[in-house]
């Protein structure tokens, strides 16, 4: 309901008063007073108050999704509560050997369960797989699969997420290349374009009772050879090659109703030479081409600093560049430390005091990234039980 609406919200907010006269129902969530509006306004008008009573700081911590290698549930929530981020990214080192600590360290970091933070993981399944219990298909198998032996496995995926107190999934792979020699090969789940748009469909299909599905690497790792972990691949593919070819399955799994889209640190040199990620010409591309309303996530902005160019040294210029650029949420893992969230939220604050970055794209940032919340909070997605989702084999 709420995703359907947040578009709404993003267009009006900075027209409506800053505040409005209460009514006698209201609600908490994380020190916010949200007044119950009429039913048909309801959730356009939770997501308004809760981002116009934030400070600027708290819009700009809400807009950082942070790490730091940890299974420890005080540690973890510590962590989140002096931050105050809107998301947390759970990589291998926060992942315990069983799915009880797991849960428990979810838990932990949720402390209120009507306004969660975006808790995330990369459960592609296969060669990318946090949760080692997770044995449905992954892509390597997925890609000569029918679409629906991908829409099962997805769908098993996401309740183990699910199951796990995790709200999103960097899942759904929709990068397309024919080429075994490719590095996101094995990951893709198709081979050609309209075959590729079909399983990413099905993909979000299935994981989408589960998990907040997120398309993964826009606009297209299969066209740009290279690792962006350690460089920033580039293509000469024109927009209109791009169009015909790895744009398909984006624009399917947009179609599908996938409610995030991961920029990649990818280069193509015809549209623009900045980094898709840091590029507002491909963030308007998949706006106003390709009709995506959702949040728009970087890849972890760590890979760019270990691109090892010059002009991307600075974690804190690097996430104000990909704000202003069109990103929603900030993502660091490589590189953090403890404080490390707290300086880019920091350098967030100075460059909207500054002008650097205008104070209504974090108001539009922190609007979706706040929707997003509240759609978990009220279908309870990262908090539903499981009772058949036992990974097959």
């Amino acid at each position: 309901m709420i995703r359907r609406v947040v578009a709404a919200a993003v267009g009006v907010l900075l027209a409506l008063p800053v505040a409005a006269a209460p009514t006698p129902s209201e609600e908490q969530h994380a020190g916010v007073r949200v007044v119950a509006a009429s039913a048909g306004d309801e959730a356009t008008a939770r997501v308004e108050q809760i981002v116009a009573a934030m400070s600027v700081r708290e819009k700009a911590a809400s807009v950082v999704m942070g790490h730091i290698p940890t299974t420890d549930p005080a540690t973890a929530a510590a962590y989140m509560s002096q931050n105050q981020l809107g998301g947390f990214i759970l990589m291998g080192a926060n992942v315990p050997r069983d799915e009880a600590s797991l849960r428990a360290l979810t838990a932990a970091m949720t402390p209120d369960a009507a306004f969660p933070p975006l808790l995330a993981i990369d459960q592609e399944g296969g060669d990318v797989s946090r949760l080692s219990w997770d044995a449905f298909p992954a892509a390597l198998t997925l890609k000569n699969g029918s679409d629906d032996e991908v829409r099962d496995a997805f769908a098993g995926r996401g309740a183990l997420v699910s199951r796990a107190g995790i709200g999103v999934n960097f899942g759904v792979v929709a990068d397309v290349t024919s080429d075994p020699g490719m590095f996101i090969y094995r990951r893709a789940l198709g081979t050609d374009p309209a075959g590729a748009a079909r399983r990413v469909a099905a993909a979000v299909s299935g994981e989408s009772a589960g998990a907040l599905s997120t398309l993964k690497h826009f606009p297209g790792h299969g066209a740009a050879p290279g690792d962006s972990h350690n460089g920033i691949p580039a293509t000469d593919e024109s927009l209109e090659q791009w169009r015909a070819a790895d744009a398909v399955p984006f624009a399917a799994g947009i179609e599908a109703g996938a409610p995030l889209l991961m920029f990649g640190h990818l280069r193509y040199r015809a549209v623009d030479a900045a980094p898709a990620s840091l590029s507002a010409e491909w963030h308007r591309i998949a706006r106003d081409e390709l009709g995506f309303t959702g949040v728009a996530v970087t890849d972890d902005l760590g890979m760019l600093q270990a691109s090892g160019e010059a002009q991307y040294r600075d974690p804190v210029a690097n996430a104000v560049a990909a704000l202003a650029a069109g990103n929603d949420l900030v993502l660091s893992v490589m590189f953090t430390t403890p404080d490390s969230a707290g300086r880019i939220v920091d350098g967030i604050v100075a460059a909207v005091e500054s002008g650097a970055l205008p104070a209504a794209r974090l108001d539009e940032a922190a609007t979706r990234v706040a929707g997003l919340r509240l759609e978990l909070g009220d279908d309870g997605a990262a908090f539903a039980p499981c009772g058949d989702c036992a990974p097959a084999g």
